[in-house]
């Protein structure tokens, strides 16, 4: 404000042409309660201790030269200048009796003060907060981190103690507390075995294999092994009592059985 209002007064020493003058805008201000604000700051004053007669003069006369250089003001120029009036007639002359509720000149003139040390508040606020280091001109945000790598390695460290303690858990879990009975398999007694190989003496005939003494049905599947044992150890009882005998030529070959009976009892028995 105080250019602009030194450049009238340079303008008028050298007697420039209206049309001819170079009018500079100052960036700042925006309204004339900002003008006001620089009018009071030439006081050199407290704000609230300012004289409002002397900075109404001021703007008076700040208007007055701005016409006279045929500069177009604004309304809100204008109305703030014919208030500023009212006010200094106000102030100057005495005091009339004033309507209810209608503020006095005093009054009308600490509020004016009372806005001018609000807008100076905001205005220290606003160069304060723009003086600020700012964000990508006076410092700058870290960089982005580089990635970390994570490697996982498995190492296994349970024992078998361990294995067979989880199993045996899972294995509970799984039964619920029933209880486990295997699946038995089919067994031919000896006594059985025994008994039919008596019933076959004298048929036995001369050295058959032990496979062929077996019962037909034990003879397949998971029942044969059952069948053979049984039968051998019937014949081992039989051989002892010297009812049958047996022969093995070599370790591991077949086992071969041959009847005892005399044919005398063969063909008694026949």
């Amino acid at each position: 404000m105080s250019e602009t209002f030194d450049s009238f007064e340079a303008m008028e020493a050298a007697a420039v042409a209206p049309e001819e003058a170079l009018v500079v805008a100052v960036d700042g201000f925006e309204g004339p309660l900002d003008l006001l604000l620089g009018l009071a700051r030439n006081q050199k004053v407290d704000l609230a201790k300012i004289s409002v007669l002397k900075l109404a003069e001021q703007y008076l006369e700040f208007v007055e030269r701005a016409r006279r250089l045929n500069l177009e003001l604004a309304a809100d120029y204008l109305v703030m200048a014919a208030w500023l009036a009212y006010l200094k007639s106000r102030l100057l002359l005495p005091l009339p009796p004033t309507a209810e509720g209608e503020p006095t000149a005093d009054e009308m003139a600490s509020r004016l003060r009372w806005r001018l040390q609000r807008l100076d508040a905001m205005r220290e606020a606003a160069a304060r907060l723009m003086a600020r280091d700012r964000l990508g001109r006076e410092v700058f945000g870290r960089g982005a981190p580089e990635p970390v790598n994570v490697v996982k390695l498995r190492t296994h460290t349970d024992t078998l103690y361990d294995l067979l303690t989880a199993y045996s858990t899972q294995r509970l879990k799984k039964i619920k507390g029933g209880t486990y009975q295997p699946r038995h398999a089919p067994v031919l007694l000896i006594e059985e075995a025994r008994d039919r190989l008596e019933r076959m003496l004298g048929r036995i005939g001369n050295w058959n294999t032990l496979v062929s003494l077996l019962p037909a049905d034990w003879a397949y599947g998971e029942r044969r092994r059952s069948a053979t044992a049984s039968t051998l150890l019937a014949c081992l009882e039989l051989a002892r009592d010297g009812k049958i005998e047996i022969r093995q030529l070599k370790p591991f070959d077949e086992v071969y059985v041959k009847d005892r009976v005399t044919p005398q009892v063969r063909e008694a028995v026949s």
